[in-house]
C-alpha cells in the first residue's frame, strides 16, 4: 500500500528551511561558536580598514611625487629643453612668467631697420627681424591682405618661443632648419653671441658684422628655443602685418602680453625710399600692388605717361603700393584714435621724425612703453647712428649717417606729380600724424619751412 505524503512534505522547500532553523537554533544555543562568528568579523574589518588606510597613504606620496617636477618647470625650463609633444607647457601662464611681448608695427623703408637695432642691442631682449619673410617668399606670389592670418599665426607661436613653425616654410627635402637660417639671422645679437657662438656678447653694445656671424656654427632650433625661453622680453619687428587689427586675437589672448609700437614715417618719403630700394622690394611691390581693391573707384594716376616708361616702370609699382599702404595704416590709426578695449594702453605711435630728430629722449620713451630700462651704450648709439656725416647708405643696411637730412631727403627727389599722387594715397594718415601736404614744387624745395604739425594721437 503506497504512503501517501502530506502537503508539508510535498513542499521540497520547506525541507531546506526546516533544516536551515534547526542549525541556527544550535548555534544560538552555544554561545561560544557565537563569540567566534564576531571576532572573525571583527578581524575581517579591521584588515579592510588597515588596507584602505594603507591604499590612501600611498596614493598621497604618489600624488606628491608627481606634482614635484611640474612646480620645477619654472626654474628648469631655460635649461632643460622640452619635446616637442610637451611644448604645450608653454600654453599655460600659470607655469611660466608672463613675459612683455613687443611688436613693432610699421611698413618698408620708413627706418625700421635701425629702429628695430634699438632691441637688438639689449641684453635684456630676444629680439627678431622680419620671420614673416619667410611667408612671403613660400607662398609668393601671394597678395599681401591673404597672408595676414598666416603671418599672425606665426607670431603667436614665436611670442611662446616655438620656433618649429619655421620648418612650414623650408624647402621640400630641404636641410634641417638652423638658426642661421632665419631671415637676418646673421645680423641678430641673439644668434651671434655667447652661448650660441662666440663671436660676440650680447652686452657688449655695437653693430653685428655678418661676414663674422656667417662662420657661427648653425644651431638646431631646439638650442634657440632654450636661449628664447631665458629672456622676459621679446621683440618682432615686421613690415608684412599691414594693420593692427589683424594682431586683435593675440592682444585679447590672455596668455600673452603683447604691445605694439607703430613706427611711421612721412609716406613720402617712404615712397622716395621704396624708389631708391626698387631693386630689392620687387616681390614685395607686386604683392602690395596685387591686394588693391579692384572695386574701388581709385585716383588717377597723375602722370599716366609714367607706368608705360619702361626705365620708370618699376617706380610706378612702388608709388602704386602707397595706396595699399596708406590705406592700411590709416585703418590702424582710426583704431588708435577710438581704441577698442584690446588696444587701450598697448598702442604707441612713434614718428620716425622725431626718432632722428631726439634720438635719446624718444629711446627713453620707447624703453619706458616697452618696460625696459636704458643704459648709456644704447643711448650713445642711438646718438651715433644718427649723427653721422653721411646722408645715405646702401639700401637695408644700417649704419651712422645723418638722418634729419636723409628724412628730408624726398623733398629734393621726388617729382611734384609723385608728391601729389602719394597724398592723394595717404592724405588721411598725413592728417592724424602731422605731415603737411606741399602745393608747389618750389613749397617742397624749401627746406627752410618745416612741414611737420603735431600729430593727433
Amino acid at each position: 500500500m503506497a504512503y501517501n505524503k502530506t502537503p508539508w512534505e510535498k513542499d521540497a522547500g520547506f525541507g531546506r528551511k526546516l533544516k536551515t532553523y534547526r542549525n541556527h537554533t544550535k548555534i544560538i544555543a552555544q554561545p561560544g561558536i557565537v563569540m567566534k562568528v564576531l571576532r572573525r568579523k571583527r578581524i575581517v574589518l579591521f584588515m579592510a580598514y588597515f588596507l584602505l588606510l594603507v591604499l590612501t597613504m600611498l596614493n598621497l606620496a604618489n600624488y606628491k611625487w608627481t606634482k614635484e617636477p611640474q612646480q620645477c618647470n619654472h626654474q628648469m625650463r631655460s635649461t632643460t629643453y622640452q619635446s616637442r609633444s610637451d611644448i604645450r607647457f608653454l600654453y599655460r601662464p600659470s607655469l611660466a612668467k608672463k613675459r612683455q611681448l613687443i611688436y613693432v608695427l610699421t611698413t618698408w623703408r620708413s627706418g625700421s631697420s635701425f629702429f628695430g637695432e634699438l632691441f637688438n642691442q639689449n641684453p635684456e631682449v630676444f629680439f627678431l627681424y622680419e620671420p614673416m619673410w619667410h611667408i612671403w617668399q613660400k607662398l609668393y606670389p601671394g597678395d599681401a591682405v591673404s597672408l595676414q592670418g598666416a603671418a599672425r599665426d606665426m607670431l603667436s607661436s614665436l611670442y611662446r618661443c616655438d620656433l618649429s613653425v619655421f620648418q612650414l616654410y623650408n624647402s621640400p627635402g630641404g636641410k634641417n632648419f638652423t638658426s642661421l637660417g632665419l631671415f637676418g639671422a646673421t645680423l641678430n645679437k641673439v644668434v651671434c653671441s655667447y652661448p650660441l657662438c662666440s663671436a660676440y656678447r650680447k652686452e657688449v653694445v655695437g653693430m653685428v658684422d655678418d661676414k663674422v656671424c656667417k662662420k657661427c656654427p648653425p644651431q638646431s632650433l631646439r638650442l634657440l628655443e632654450e636661449e628664447c625661453l631665458k629672456y622676459n622680453t621679446i621683440v618682432i619687428k615686421g613690415v608684412r602685418i599691414l594693420d593692427v587689427n589683424v594682431l586683435a586675437p593675440l592682444m585679447e589672448d590672455p596668455s600673452l602680453d603683447l604691445k605694439v609700437i607703430h613706427l611711421v614715417r612721412d609716406p613720402r618719403a617712404v615712397a622716395n625710399s621704396r624708389i631708391k630700394s626698387r631693386h630689392g622690394l620687387i616681390r614685395e611691390n607686386l604683392q602690395v600692388v596685387r591686394s588693391r581693391d579692384p572695386k574701388l573707384r581709385r585716383i588717377p594716376f597723375v602722370d599716366p605717361g609714367h607706368k608705360v616708361n619702361k626705365k620708370d616702370g618699376s617706380d610706378y609699382h612702388s608709388i602704386g603700393a602707397m595706396e595699399v599702404i596708406c590705406d592700411r595704416t590709416s585703418r590702424t590709426l582710426r583704431t588708435a584714435l577710438n581704441p577698442p578695449g584690446w588696444l587701450k594702453g598697448k598702442y604707441m605711435a612713434v614718428r620716425y621724425e622725431d626718432l632722428v630728430e631726439n634720438p635719446v629722449k624718444t629711446l627713453r620713451s620707447v624703453y619706458r612703453f616697452a618696460n625696459l630700462t636704458t643704459n648709456h651704450d644704447i643711448e650713445s648709439f642711438a646718438l651715433n647712428m644718427t649723427s653721422g656725416s653721411s646722408s645715405s647708405s646702401k639700401p637695408f643696411i644700417v649704419s651712422s649717417r645723418n638722418a634729419t637730412q636723409a628724412a628730408s631727403a624726398w623733398r629734393m627727389v621726388l617729382s611734384i606729380q609723385q608728391i601729389k599722387q602719394v597724398e592723394d594715397y595717404c592724405h588721411h594718415s598725413m592728417s592724424v600724424l602731422g605731415y603737411e601736404r606741399v602745393r608747389t614744387a618750389g613749397e617742397a624745395k624749401d627746406l627752410s619751412k618745416s612741414l611737420l604739425t603735431r600729430s593727433k594721437l
